[in-house]
């Protein structure tokens, strides 16, 4: 396999998400540049693309997948909100925290029969306008091989990836360069599973 590469600049976004969005209708797998660190992605629907996530990554099948969309609505297609979230979602979103919650029957169905998953909105404007475009939510990972460093650029995503997946998109280094903060409330009382960065003291007064 070849890997494709695009590089973002500010006069080329449609271009980009047209690229994207081709690589994703073709059941391909791309990296991807985010607010946290770069992720390897690939469409909901797309199992066979997930399953070879999994062996990119050499990552254990009992660690699911992430979520992500550009809205809450199709979010809750997949999981459920309880009410305690209403405030968090809000004001956190779209940005560094993934929460874990109850899956639907579809989410379910998607996930091999799981009863919770991680979903998040990220803070990257090309990741949002990607989704939003090709309105599907993308699973998704962080862009390394498991034990090792998340990429945060181009250059690392390539040294882990190049012709393995369909594409790698250039956005330079991440704004944060560093992992969401991962919060499961599937029940109360709720966990903090990854400090990442986002201040789990900054969501204390909304749960």
């Amino acid at each position: 396999m070849k890997t494709e590469f695009v590089k973002i600049n500010k006069q080329n976004n449609n271009e980009i998400i047209e690229t994207v969005n081709r690589v994703l209708k073709n059941k391909g797998i791309v990296v991807l540049p985010t607010d946290t660190v770069y992720g390897l992605m690939t469409s909901v629907f797309n199992f066979d693309g997930q399953k070879q996530i999994y062996k990119l990554k050499n990552r254990s099948m009992k660690k699911p997948l992430i979520l992500m969309s550009d809205n809450i609505k199709t979010l809750k297609r997949f999981v459920s909100f309880p009410k305690k979230t209403e405030k968090i979602v809000m004001n956190f979103w779209p940005g560094q925290l993934t929460l874990i919650l109850p899956t639907t029957e579809l989410g379910k169905l998607l996930t091999g029969g799981r009863d919770n998953l991680g979903v998040r909105i990220p803070n990257c404007k090309i990741l949002l306008d990607i989704m939003a475009k090709y309105d599907i939510p993308l699973m998704t990972t962080s862009a390394n091989i498991s034990g090792k460093e998340s990429a945060k650029n181009q250059e690392t995503a390539v040294e882990y990836f190049n012709n393995k997946i369909d594409l790698i998109v250039d956005g330079g280094k991440c704004d944060y360069s560093f992992e969401s903060t991962v919060i499961d409330m599937v029940k109360f009382p709720y966990v903090v599973i990854r400090k990442g960065c986002l201040d789990c003291k900054k969501l204390l007064e909304y749960i």
